[in-house]
């Protein structure tokens, strides 16, 4: 299946390699908002509808979407594009994004992270993450209202954030305007958060890495940013203040500028 993808050209004809945006779980590429018209006053944009998600779901007659693993969808993606890329991931997509700057690394110049972590669920050496009785509790909620646990996922996202109301209007006005994501495409997306840890491979992370925190994020709090970002050779890390877990739709300026910045380096 061809994965669905939205291309920004940008308005002063743009260099170099283009930028990818790589969306959270149970979302599409759609999710961005302005920041991805924003960003292409700048730089190409390409904004891609993972597996399942948005436009990239079987169309009539075709088989639905079987559970896809991290490595299965990093690898569909490389597939996809054929030249270099600057890849950047929100949430569930910034996993996405670091495993293929590890697992096809000439494909990735620069890897910029928002909102995402190396691990999603809490262990003993791991205390700022989710707990795993949160995330299995969603996971009972998937199977019996897929649509109302989505809508709940969205508040979680925006919780403690400035324009928490205004924000989560908008998130889910946007959240099935390209139909409702496939109930495998979610199913996976959980067993990924669940089971995904690359802390120890975050030394092998060789692309210069922009790390952007939330510093209300309570999904992904920021101290699991400033770890990514302590341990990547060529990281560095941007906290915005008074944003939490969508940092590109409530404080998009300056995402914009701290993102706009790292690419033109």
């Amino acid at each position: 299946m061809s994965l669905h993808v939205e291309s920004y050209e940008c308005a002063g004809g743009g260099e170099g390699a283009p930028l990818l945006l790589i969306h959270g779980w149970g979302m599409h590429g759609g999710m961005w908002g302005n920041a991805a018209e924003k960003l292409a006053r700048h730089v190409r944009v390409l904004a891609v509808d993972l597996p399942g998600h948005g436009y990239s779901k079987a169309g009539k007659g075709e088989a639905p979407a079987s559970p896809l693993a991290l490595d299965s969808i990093v690898d569909e993606l490389s597939a996809q594009f054929s030249g270099p890329l600057n890849v950047c991931g929100w949430s569930l997509g910034g996993q996405v994004a670091l495993r293929w700057a590890m697992r096809h690394p000439q494909q990735v110049n620069r890897l910029a992270l928002v909102a995402s972590t190396p691990c999603f669920v809490r262990q003993t050496d791991w205390p700022c993450a989710m707990a795993v009785e949160t995330l299995a509790e969603f996971s009972v909620a998937l199977q019996q209202n897929y649509t109302l646990t989505l809508r709940r996922f969205l508040a979680l996202q925006v919780r403690g954030s400035e324009q928490e109301r205004e924000l989560l209007a908008a998130l889910r006005s946007a959240l099935f305007s390209r139909g409702e994501p496939d109930f495998a495409a979610l199913k996976s997306g959980l067993d990924i958060l669940r089971d995904c840890d690359l802390r120890d491979a975050l030394q092998n992370v060789r692309q210069p890495v922009l790390v952007m925190a939330g510093e209300r994020d309570t999904l992904t709090p920021p101290q699991a940013s400033q770890y990514m970002a302590s341990r990547m050779p060529g990281a560095r890390l941007a906290t915005i203040s008074g944003a939490a877990h969508a940092p590109f739709l409530s404080h998009p300026d300056e995402f914009i500028k701290h993102l706009v910045s790292f690419l033109h380096e």
